[in-house]
C-alpha cells in the first residue's frame, strides 16, 4: 500500500512524518497542486492507494480576514485538483481534512454535530476559508455519490503544537501566543487580539497524527467527522494556563479587535463512536510541550 501525503511540509505533514515515515509526503516544491497537469504527474509518479490531503492555504484570523480571495482561490483549486487527479487515477481511497472552520457561525444547540455542517454561513472573519473547506466536503459527498468511492472527510478543530508557524503574519493563536510570551519578562504588558472571551477546542497535533491511521481505517461514511477535545476553552483562560505555568507577572491586555467567532465547539460523538476511546492531550500539557519545543533553552 502506498499513502499519499499532499501538504507534507506543512505543519500537519511534518509532524506526521515522525510517526509514519513509510509514507510518501509531497509539497508545492514537488507539485504545484494549482497545476492540473503537475497533479496529473504527480499521481503517475507516486501511483498511491491511497491519499490524505492535508495541503491547503492557512492562517490566522489577520491573514485570513485580509486575504479572502487568495484563500478561497487557492484552496478551491487545489481541492478539486487532487480530488479529480485522484479519480482519474483510480485511486481508491481518499481522506481529506477539512476544518470546523466550515461549520456555521451560529447553530441552534452547542457542540454542533457533523449533521450541521450546512446549516448556516460560515464566520465572517475566515468566510473563504470555511467556504473553501465547505466545498471540499461538498465535492467529496459528489463524488462518493456519482462514482461510488470510498473518499471521505473529517474536521479537525483548532490544531497546536510542536512545529506550528509562529511567524508573526499568518499565525494562529496558541503559537502567537507562545511566540509573545516568549520574549515576556516579569511586569511586562502581553497584548492579545480581541477580547479575550471566544472559545476554541485545541487539538494537540500528535492527537491528530495518532488518529489518522485509524480515520482511515475506520471512517468510510459521509459526514465530515469532527476531530476535537472535550475542552473548549476561551482566549483569556488559555493565556492563563501558559503565564502560571511559567510562573511570571504579566499584565494580559486586549486590543479589542477582530474577535472572531465566538464559539465553534463540535461533538467528538462520532468520533469516538467511530475509532474508540481516546485519551485526548490537556491544553495544559500540550502548550507546556509546545512552548519548551519553542523555548528549548
Amino acid at each position: 500500500m502506498t499513502t499519499l501525503v499532499t501538504g507534507g511540509s506543512g505543519f500537519i505533514g511534518s509532524r506526521l512524518r515522525l510517526k509514519q515515515s513509510d509514507w510518501t509526503y509531497v509539497s508545492s516544491k514537488d507539485y504545484d497542486l494549482l497545476d492540473y497537469s503537475a497533479v496529473r504527474q504527480m499521481f503517475k509518479d507516486i501511483s498511491p492507494t491511497r491519499v490524505l490531503h492535508l495541503a491547503g492555504r492557512v492562517g490566522g484570523i489577520h491573514d485570513n480576514a485580509t486575504n479572502q480571495v487568495e484563500f478561497f482561490e487557492h484552496n478551491v483549486l487545489m481541492n478539486i485538483n487532487v480530488v479529480k487527479g485522484a479519480y482519474e487515477s483510480g485511486v481508491p481511497r481518499l481522506l481529506a481534512s477539512l476544518s470546523t472552520c466550515a461549520f456555521p457561525d451560529v447553530v441552534e444547540k452547542y457542540p454542533f454535530t457533523e449533521e450541521d455542517i450546512f446549516n448556516g454561513p460560515c464566520a465572517q472573519t475566515n468566510f473563504s476559508y470555511g467556504y473553501s473547506k465547505r466545498l471540499l466536503h461538498a465535492l467529496i459527498l459528489a463524488y462518493r455519490e456519482q462514482h461510488g468511492v470510498d473518499y471521505s472527510t473529517f474536521s479537525p478543530s483548532n490544531v497546536y503544537g510542536p512545529g506550528d508557524h509562529f511567524d508573526t503574519e499568518s499565525s494562529h493563536f496558541v503559537p502567537a501566543l507562545v511566540r509573545k510570551v516568549s520574549h515576556l519578562e516579569g511586569g511586562d504588558t502581553l497584548e492579545l487580539w480581541g477580547t479575550g472571551a471566544p472559545l476554541r477546542q485545541q487539538l494537540y497535533v500528535d492527537d491528530l497524527c495518532e488518529m489518522v491511521p485509524l480515520l482511515f481505517r475506520e471512517h468510510h461514511g459521509s459526514l465530515p467527522l469532527i476531530v476535537a477535545p472535550n475542552e473548549n476553552l476561551s482566549i483569556a483562560e488559555m493565556a492563563k494556563i501558559l503565564i502560571s505555568q511559567l510562573n511570571i507577572n504579566v499584565n494580559i491586555v486586549y486590543n479589542n479587535n477582530l474577535d472572531g467567532q465566538y464559539r465553534k465547539d463540535g461533538s467528538n460523538d462520532l468520533l469516538l463512536k467511530t475509532i474508540g476511546p481516546y485519551e485526548f492531550t490537556s491544553f495544559e500539557s500540550g502548550i507546556r510541550q509546545t512552548y519548551n519545543w519553542y523555548t528549548p533553552f
